[in-house]
């Protein structure tokens, strides 16, 4: 598929400017991280079960949503890389290219007059 269609989003088109960025990505984790660490130092220290509990059910919670807006923002680059473009510093072609150079040469045998397009085949039938 030389151009496939663009990625689907509860119906639509996905597009980069809606949805969660990179920034609310990196708060969520600098949040998750600070409350993966507190949870069970609140354990140790002696605090209230129910803080104790409530830190958890957070902790579950922005795992959940963590997840979901890392997936989310996997499908933007995966939406961005469709396009085939270069590599700002590659100098090889990349693998898009390779194929789309061999897609057109690439014959069904038989359909060519040439001599070399599966004789051996047809000699040995008619043995």
């Amino acid at each position: 598929m030389i151009n496939p269609p663009p990625i689907q989003y509860k119906g639509a088109p996905l597009e980069p400017d809606r949805g969660p960025g990179l920034g609310c990505f990196r708060f969520q984790l600098v949040v998750l991280a600070i409350l993966v660490l507190l949870t069970p130092i609140s354990v140790v220290a002696g605090w209230p079960q129910f803080v104790s509990a409530a830190l958890l059910f957070v902790v579950i919670a922005l795992l959940l949503l963590t997840g979901q807006t890392m997936i989310f923002l996997m499908r933007l680059v995966a939406a961005d890389r469709r396009t085939r473009r270069r590599p700002l510093g590659s100098q090889t072609r990349t693998v898009g290219e390779i194929e789309d150079a061999a897609a057109p040469a690439v014959e069904q045998p038989g359909e060519s007059g040439e001599p070399g397009a599966r004789p051996e085949a047809e000699d040995g039938m008619r043995q």
